[in-house]
């Protein structure tokens, strides 16, 4: 990972990972998905990360979403 990309969300969900990211994307906010889940048996985490200029903004984005 490039540096300035900071880690803001972790799932085990990839649906959720997606949405996450799309919503991210559709507010101008560049994110990026590093599915860390193992192929065969779906164990595992997605962390989601964005450019540290948008950490704010995406942890609001995400918290409305996800109703926190």
């Amino acid at each position: 990972m490039e540096k300035g990309w900071i880690l803001i969300f972790t799932t085990n969900n990839l649906p959720e990972a997606e949405m996450i990211k799309g919503l991210l994307n559709e507010h101008e906010i560049d994110a990026v998905n590093l599915n860390k889940q193992s192929s065969t048996h779906l164990i595992g985490d997605i962390e989601i990360y964005v450019n540290h200029i948008n950490v704010i903004s995406a942890k609001q984005l995400i918290s409305k979403l996800l109703g926190n």
